[in-house]
């Protein structure tokens, strides 16, 4: 499969590149400084590009089959967060321009403002607070998901990330913000990369959002 990996160069991103590149895939990494890019292998290629704007994603969107976000942005209580709707527009305004009708995108746990209602109360009165303008931005992008209809999508919905390598455990599913009785609430970036991928090929989980965790 070819693909366009977004965030190509941050944590998650990194081991996607990797586990895609061993399954056989072709990746186009599309980032803000190549420099960043260690990896060096004949099926990948690195391209310069600005998240926020459908002519510069445009000609790296040619020719793929899917594009996967692995896309973060940092905390901002005073101005808000706002990187995540704002990609979103030029994301899918170029994969329409270049016929591409598969996204693959990451968000996190606990987007819904009312979802962390069970959660520990170190999650619900610490963790959550200080990522809060994160989610929000996450879940506007999550709902404007919800109203297209031309292309296929996907959101998933992993806990706190370690950065860690791919393991061989199973994966926990659940359509929903979270998944009941999970043990922990963090997953290795690898066990994430590895359920991104997965989406590719599989139709479940199509214009739905997934939570996962890993047994």
């Amino acid at each position: 499969m070819k693909m366009a990996v977004l965030g190509a160069s941050g944590q998650t991103g990194r081991y996607l590149v990797q586990q895609a590149l061993q399954g056989g895939h072709t990746v186009t990494a599309v980032v803000r400084d190549p420099g960043k890019i260690t990896e060096s292998h004949e099926n990948l290629k690195v391209v310069q590009a600005d998240v926020f704007s459908a002519d510069s994603l445009r000609t790296p969107f040619q020719d793929q089959d899917a594009v996967v976000s692995c896309l973060g942005f940092p905390p901002s209580p005073w101005w808000g967060v706002t990187g995540y709707t704002r990609s979103l527009g030029a994301v899918l305004s170029a994969m329409r321009d270049a016929r591409v009708g598969r996204l693959v995108a990451m968000t996190s746990w606990y987007t819904q403002p009312d979802s962390g209602a069970g959660a520990p109360l170190v999650v619900r009165y610490v963790l959550l607070p200080l990522i809060r303008s994160v989610l929000t931005d996450m879940f506007h992008m999550e709902t404007a998901l919800q109203g297209v209809h031309d292309l296929d999508w996907t959101v998933v919905r992993p806990p706190g990330l370690q950065n860690l390598p791919a393991s061989e455990k199973a994966f926990l599913t659940h359509e929903g913000y979270s998944v009941p009785g999970a043990v922990g609430s963090q997953v290795a970036r690898g066990d994430v990369a590895r359920f991104l991928l997965s989406q590719l090929d599989a139709d479940a989980w199509v214009k739905k959002g997934v939570a996962m965790h890993t047994k």
